[in-house]
């Protein structure tokens, strides 16, 4: 039970953390589908800082993965804003393709590092045995992640940001309407691209977080395995709220983490099921969710049509 509560928090935090990116994207009326190769290139980023920071002390090691892993996200989701924004491309076809090349990208550059460090190495694989026991705390017997807390934290701060300031009020009104934003001297540009960035930095951290929940390393042409579209399906079910995000997350995360802990139930083992099924679990429930919740999801008004100033 503590093993399936444990994985349930970590893949929970996952899905808060990119479903939050996703949510300040939509929310200044930008759709980004990207999330899944943000995903890649923010573990990326953090993988590699772990694995250049082995034997630094603890701290450290925690606040520069975050670093690394929040600013690749964030440069990669620039992209997103460049294509989108400053070029009005279609939303949906960018976002595809920030995904397949997020994927090889990132299989790319780390089989060039490993090469680089021996020529007999040609693996996209990242180890960070040493340098991940500083994430983790056993309080007894459970395996505490301090990136848990940090999806708690961007919960609360999402939030508060959203809900409580004039930045949210501002990022929402884009949005919803963003002609009726520019008339009020709100630079719908601007929050588009804030939206879009710190959509990137969430989702860079999920991606880092995703990786380190139960592995010491990871192979980077294996991608992420569509969490990033599971987290759009958590932030549709979500509504596009913080609260509610946090909630469908716990449920989505409970699926997923009975598939990797289904054998250890007795009731469980003795239906005699396929792993396979109890893995394709969650995206079977994603399916089910959304078809009897979309009809009444209220998603941004403005969200996928490109900023034109001159139109009214």
């Amino acid at each position: 039970m503590i093993l399936l509560l444990q994985y349930t928090l970590i893949f929970a935090s996952v899905l808060v953390l990119v479903a939050l990116g996703g949510c300040f994207s939509e929310h200044s009326g930008v759709i980004n589908l990207g999330l899944e190769g943000i995903m890649v290139i923010g573990a990326m980023g953090g993988a590699l800082a772990m694995k250049y920071l082995a034997g630094s002390p603890g701290l450290v090691i925690i606040l520069a993965t975050i670093l690394a892993a929040a600013l690749a996200g964030m440069l990669y989701s620039a992209l997103l804003g460049v294509a989108c924004i400053n070029f009005k491309a279609d939303q949906t076809i960018v976002g595809t393709a920030l995904n397949i090349l997020g994927t090889a990208a990132a299989t790319v550059i780390v089989k060039a590092i490993n090469t680089a460090a021996n020529p007999n190495d040609v693996s996209s694989i990242v180890q960070y045995i040493e340098p991940k026991k500083a994430l983790l705390v056993n309080v007894g017997g459970f395996e505490f992640n301090w990136f848990m807390a940090v999806a708690v934290i961007a919960l609360v701060v999402s939030y508060i940001t959203l809900y409580k300031t004039r930045f949210g009020l501002r990022l929402r009104a884009c949005g919803e309407h963003p002609q009726a934003a520019n008339s009020l001297g709100i630079n719908v540009y601007k929050m588009r691209w804030a939206g879009v960035l710190i959509s990137g930095v969430l989702g860079g951290l999920g991606g880092i977080v995703y990786i380190t929940a139960g592995v010491s390393e990871w192979r980077f042409e294996y991608g992420v395995a569509g969490f990033g579209f599971l987290s759009l399906a958590v932030m549709i079910f979500g509504q596009w709220k913080p609260l509610r995000i946090g909630l469908a997350a716990l449920l989505f995360g409970l699926f997923r983490a009975l598939s990797n802990v289904h054998s250890g139930f007795a009731f469980l083992a003795a239906l005699d099921l396929p792993s396979s099924l109890y893995n394709m679990m969650p995206y079977i429930i994603s399916l089910i969710v959304l078809a009897f919740t979309s009809k009444n999801s209220r998603a941004p008004k403005a969200e996928g049509i490109p900023y034109d100033k001159s139109t009214r």
